[in-house]
């Protein structure tokens, strides 16, 4: 596929960006996580706890950190409206071997009393120190995720979206241009429930593949990057080739929705 639906331009980073990130959630093995580099892969995302990919991203030749997008960031728990970033940027740091980081995000945002000005100040001061180079929340509301694009203080969102969660659609991907956010999306087969049969889901049609679930969330160009989190090789070579594939065609694109709906029309707990 063209380079123009492979790789982007990250937002206010100006970094040119795989539009496939690559997370070792799943613990995929280093040996996949080299083969991701080397596929041309540049966004990892970790939370300082994955080994394999620590480990893996911390071998990255000085001369060639520029080259790589390092995506971590801190946690929202709930009941500290202060938490402590500047710890767990050192902390980062440290584990990653570098003197950046790339994009480092508050997560775990579900809703906006989660996000206190003290927060967001304290990320503020960080990037403008440059230990970071762009900030942004990993949010879970939709409406808030409105407020902070028009705020436009904010580098980078991180989102939910894909064929059974297409509220972004209707929400925040219209007014990204005021501001030009970068946008990280995650979840593209939605745990998982995209690749099963839904009962109300007619016996003698398909389902979509994980490539072809991919491909839904980068056919849209308000999504810069969307993660991959795969538990091996083969299913990073299945993802992987949804970059290939380029995007969906109209017919293509009916059929996720559709079956995005069966889905989510199974009044099962949704996030």
């Amino acid at each position: 596929m063209g380079q123009e639906f492979s790789y982007t331009t990250l937002g206010r980073l100006g970094t040119r960006a795989c539009r496939m990130g690559l997370s070792g959630s799943y613990r995929p093995g280093k040996a996949a996580i080299r083969r991701a580099m080397d596929a041309g892969v540049n966004v990892f995302f970790a939370y300082g706890f994955d080994r394999q990919m620590t480990n893996v991203l911390r071998e990255i030749a000085p001369g060639e950190r520029e080259r790589h997008v390092f995506v971590t960031g801190g946690y929202n728990l709930g009941f500290n409206r202060r938490p402590n970033l500047r710890r767990v940027l050192e902390r980062r740091l440290r584990c990653l071997r570098t003197e950046y980081l790339d994009v480092f995000l508050f997560m775990g945002v579900l809703k906006p009393q989660h996000l206190s000005d003290f927060t967001l100040e304290e990320m503020q001061r960080l990037k403008e120190e440059g230990r970071v180079r762009a900030i942004g929340v990993s949010c879970h509301d939709q409406a808030f995720l409105e407020v902070l694009a028009r705020a436009g203080d904010l580098d980078v969102l991180m989102l939910r979206y894909n064929a059974a969660h297409r509220g972004a659609e209707s929400g925040v991907f219209p007014i990204l241009g005021e501001h030009g956010p970068a946008v990280i999306s995650y979840t593209a087969t939605r745990w998982g429930r995209l690749l099963h049969r839904q009962r109300s889901w007619p016996r003698g049609e398909g389902i979509p593949s994980a490539r072809q679930c991919y491909r839904f969330v980068l056919t849209d160009p308000h999504v810069d990057v969307v993660l991959t989190a795969p538990s091996n090789a083969q299913q990073l070579d299945e993802n992987l080739g949804a970059l290939e594939d380029g995007p969906l065609d109209s017919e293509e694109l009916a059929f996720m929705r559709r079956f995005g709906e069966a889905v989510r029309n199974q009044k099962k707990w949704f996030m």
